[in-house]
């Protein structure tokens, strides 16, 4: 029997690194470890669920125990994973594709976040577009067209007040910034 459980927090390849290297000195049998849950074998006895937690804690995360807690943690899962990680086309109806991975209606869903996290779902998703946005401007790789049509954004005029909008700047002006804030290791 699988069993999941569900840990907030987990918004890398490196806290998945961190969370199964826990389970390795646990020596707790697992299934796999994704961002935002671990699935096991097995149940947990109450003793090892509450020193998982504790090493869990000291490294930046937290055992999620109720379900609506869970469905959120899952819903900013599904963003950051289709925003940040996935090479997959932008082009989601996220009404849609939540509802169809939880199986649940999205009107339900998007009250839950809401009320739960003080901002709408959809300005979640705006906030980590921005950050993607802000990670591929710092990396100078692609124009300001490429990246919003990587991200799906109608035009680069909507990316531009999206961005500022949420940061304050134009991405021409937080590209700029960046450079000048950051130094090079032999200056520092």
């Amino acid at each position: 029997m699988i069993n999941t459980i569900y840990i907030k927090n987990m918004v890398c390849p490196r806290c998945i690194s961190a969370v199964s290297s826990i389970l390795r000195k646990l020596d707790i049998p697992y299934v796999s470890v994704r961002l935002g849950e671990v699935e096991l074998n097995s149940v947990l006895g109450s003793k090892k669920k509450l020193v998982f937690s504790i090493l869990l804690e000291e490294s930046g995360f937290f055992l999620i125990n109720d379900r609506k807690s869970q469905l959120i943690e899952q819903m900013k899962t599904l963003v950051v994973n289709k925003i940040h990680y996935s090479s997959d086309e932008q082009d989601v109806k996220w009404a849609d594709y939540i509802s169809s991975k939880l199986h649940l209606d999205y009107k339900y869903l998007s009250s839950l976040f809401s009320s739960v996290e003080s901002i709408t779902f959809e300005q979640y998703i705006i906030i980590q577009k921005i950050e993607r946005i802000k990670e591929l401007l710092v990396y100078d790789e692609l124009t300001l067209s490429e990246i919003g049509f990587k991200l799906n954004y109608s035009s680069v005029a909507y990316l531009s007040n999206q961005f500022k909008k949420i940061t304050g700047m134009t991405p021409t002006q937080f590209k700029s910034s960046v450079k000048k804030n950051r130094k090079s290791l032999d200056e520092l």
